[in-house]
């Protein structure tokens, strides 16, 4: 073999490799959100009316398949009580940030399963790890089904899709991101993920760690239920809510629990204290990981998320002040998932250790 190529067929037969496929596997997904919320602040995501896995990557080729297409939509709630008239032009518009989302979800597939089949043939990936590759993969073929799903609930009687449907959608898009992100930073660091001689992080201190993550997620879960509403677009004013603490009427729907994930006003009061809290306790939580000199990389990461989680409450505050307009508010979920991205980084990082220690006297003086 030439010199020149020995060094990339090391590579390529490494662990390093499966972990470089994974994080690009991850931006996918990150894409996908992304993708996935421009979906549905375009009103796309209904556009679509049918789930056809293979037949389906095909968009119309035809003006009479165009037609046809246009024809099916025409048929649902959707364009009957809000897009009547809609020109043909119109809803090709909205066609393609659908079908572009689908297609990305179909090359993720692609992206995923050949090279896995590539490096479990060449023994990369060892036969122990198979099954957990095969429940990554189930649960990125779950999300389709998902997806699928909760456009079937705008299909019927409702004029876009059920705001819990959207929450459990990206829910398992996030679920799929982190898995993901966890593996390839053990086959990057290696096979346990531990650097020999150094104990993993104090027990609370990684239990800390988690929470935060749990805590992104459930205020991303919430972001779905504001996307879902339409909540972005009412009570545009802070700190205050047009003047006042709690949205007019917060409780108004019945029972009255339900308010808080049916009343768009509400939903969106949850979203805003939900992000204080995060910012709190996220910027608490890292000066206390940083105050115990962890290591070099945990360091990194926890300056990521300090750094995404400041930017991210400015930018939520931004997109309200200026009525959700597109791009803010798709850069608000791009945020989101690489904030959930570092702090999946972070608790790694724990996971790992270093010496982590409070610091005394005569350790600073050292």
């Amino acid at each position: 073999m030439p010199a020149n190529l020995a060094g990339p067929r090391r590579f390529f037969a490494s662990r390093h490799a499966v972990a470089y496929w994974l994080f690009a596997v991850a931006a996918i997904v990150v894409c996908m959100v992304t993708l996935g919320g421009l979906t549905r602040l375009t009103g796309s995501g209904l556009s679509i009316t049918e789930w056809d896995p293979i037949m389906g990557a095909i968009p119309p080729l035809s003006d009479r398949a165009w037609h046809d297409a246009f024809a099916k939509y025409q048929r649902i709630p959707q364009y009957r009580l809000e897009h009547s008239g809609m020109t043909l032009e119109g809803f090709q518009a909205i066609f393609w940030w659908e079908w572009t989302h689908r297609l990305l979800g179909r090359l993720l597939g692609i992206a995923f399963f050949v090279p896995f089949v590539a490096f479990a043939w060449t023994g990369v990936i060892a036969r122990r790890d198979w099954a957990r590759m095969a429940l990554l993969f189930g649960l990125g073929a779950l999300q389709g089904f998902v997806g699928w799903w909760m456009v079937m609930s705008g299909l019927e009687t409702r004029v876009s899709v059920s705001q819990y449907r959207l929450a459990i959608h990206l829910g398992v898009a996030i679920l799929l991101l982190g898995a993901i992100l966890w593996t390839a930073l053990e086959y990057l660091r290696g096979s346990s993920g531990r650097t020999s001689g150094k104990a993993e992080a104090p027990k609370m201190l990684r239990i800390g760690g988690l929470a935060v993550v749990a805590l992104i997620y459930i205020q991303m879960l919430l972001g779905a239920l504001v996307a879902g509403l339409h909540a972005g677009l009412i009570y545009n004013t802070w700190p205050s809510m047009d003047g006042r603490l709690l949205p007019e009427n917060p409780f108004s729907v019945t029972p009255w629990w339900r308010s808080f994930f049916e009343n768009p006003g509400l939903v969106q009061f949850d979203h805003r204290m939900a992000a204080y809290v995060v910012f709190a306790l996220a910027l608490v939580f890292l000066l206390r990981v940083r105050s115990m000199k962890p290591s070099a990389q945990a360091m990194n990461a926890s300056g990521a998320v300090a750094f995404l989680v400041v930017f991210q409450v400015a930018l939520g505050i931004v997109t309200l002040l200026a009525q959700a307009p597109l791009e803010l508010a798709a850069a608000h979920q791009l945020t989101a998932a690489l904030l959930f991205s570092a702090a999946i980084w972070l608790v790694f990082e724990l996971h790992l250790g270093g010496e982590l220690k409070p610091p005394t006297p005569d350790r600073d003086r050292q």
